[in-house]
């Protein structure tokens, strides 16, 4: 037998089916009653707990999920499970799904054909109750097809239109890292760019990190030099091998901005090896708050990736619960702040003068 009354007896265990036997009722207006729901009369919810409270009974999320349609799982779609900001949201998205009653299913989509071949078996149809989509880059074609899923969908780090998305204002917290440099005296200021291992599988944030760099440049009346721009894989071995590469170029800047803090890792973790001494020789900031970026005492523009997590779980149960035609095409931006250590510092020719 298929039914819940059948997995549980087999167990030992009383089944939805007994609970609707020794009640009167249908095995969905058991589902109903035990869930709270208003169309249930009153008498017959009474009659319902009364007959689960005689058996003992004691509802599993793959028997609700016979009776409502659902299934109790969340699809969470992510880039790199591996990399801290992707890890981190996951595990704020987890925290708020389980105590919803609800499981995470984690598709790890760690290159363009991965991807690609992802949306073209489509694996997410009643398997799940919603998406969320975590920083994916996805093309128009692949946004069709999700929207073409009629589930809720929530993003996080971009926008899908016609969905609520949670993320941080990326050309703000650039800005943000490099006038700090700006207010220190420094007008050299190098750019470590991340560039994707696949060159199909680029980040929007990344794009928005170096225009707030150009932008902060220019309202400084600096022009943006190209020999001080150089770009390294995302991580900190790809910093590192940036910072060599601005190392070995014929101008030397003071000071350093990386888009992301795992290449502001790598870098000073090449400018140690190089002997040049920091801040005193070279400042260096970053982007996010990364959790070694305390313990190496790097200066960055934090932003709180467990937070963005919970909201954007936050707002699927939301869509769960009150679904309609319509999801609100909501944009929560949340803030972020800039974290002072000693990895930056006024340049020495400015610290002589004082």
């Amino acid at each position: 037998m298929s039914t819940e009354r059948g997995r549980e007896s087999s167990a030992g265990r009383p089944g939805i089916l007994d609970v609707a036997a020794l009640a009167g009722v249908s095995p969905a207006t058991v589902s109903r009653s035990l869930r709270g729901q208003s169309k249930v009369a009153p008498q017959t919810r009474r009659r319902v707990l009364d007959a689960a409270y005689q058996l003992s009974y004691v509802a599993s999320p793959q028997a609700s999920g016979l009776a409502s349609g659902r299934t109790r799982a969340i699809a969470v779609v992510v880039p790199f499970i591996t990399r801290w900001f992707f890890s981190t949201v996951v595990a704020g998205v987890t925290d708020v799904l389980r105590e919803s009653g609800y499981d995470v299913v984690l598709y790890h989509l760690g290159s363009a054909n991965d991807r690609d071949r992802f949306f073209e078996r489509m694996p997410l149809a009643r398997r799940v109750d919603g998406i969320l989509s975590l920083s994916m880059p996805l093309s128009e074609e692949h946004t069709l097809a999700l929207r073409a899923l009629d589930l809720p969908l929530v993003s996080v780090g971009s926008h899908v239109p016609g969905s609520p998305s949670v993320r941080i204002d990326e050309i703000a917290a650039a800005r943000t890292a490099v006038n700090h440099l700006l207010h220190q005296g420094h007008e050299k200021i190098g750019l470590i760019a991340g560039v994707p291992d696949d060159p199909g599988f680029g980040f929007a944030s990344s794009e928005q990190r170096r225009r707030g760099y150009d932008l902060a440049l220019r309202s400084a009346g600096l022009t943006v030099d190209p020999d001080l721009t150089v770009t390294g894989h995302y991580g900190i071995e790809g910093g590192a091998a940036a910072m060599a590469q601005l190392l070995s170029g014929p101008v030397l800047p003071t000071a350093v901005f990386a888009e992301y803090d795992e290449l502001a890792l790598g870098a000073l973790w090449a400018l140690r090896r190089a002997g040049l001494p920091v801040p005193e020789r070279m400042s260096v900031v970053g982007i996010d708050d990364h959790e070694l970026a305390q313990v190496l005492d790097l200066t960055t523009v934090a932003q709180d990736a467990h937070e963005q997590g919970a909201v954007a779980a936050q707002l699927l149960l939301q869509a769960l619960e009150t679904p309609s035609d319509h999801e609100p095409d909501t944009d929560i931006v949340l803030p972020t702040y800039l974290v002072l250590r000693a990895s930056s510092a006024p340049p020495r020719r400015t610290r002589r003068k004082h």
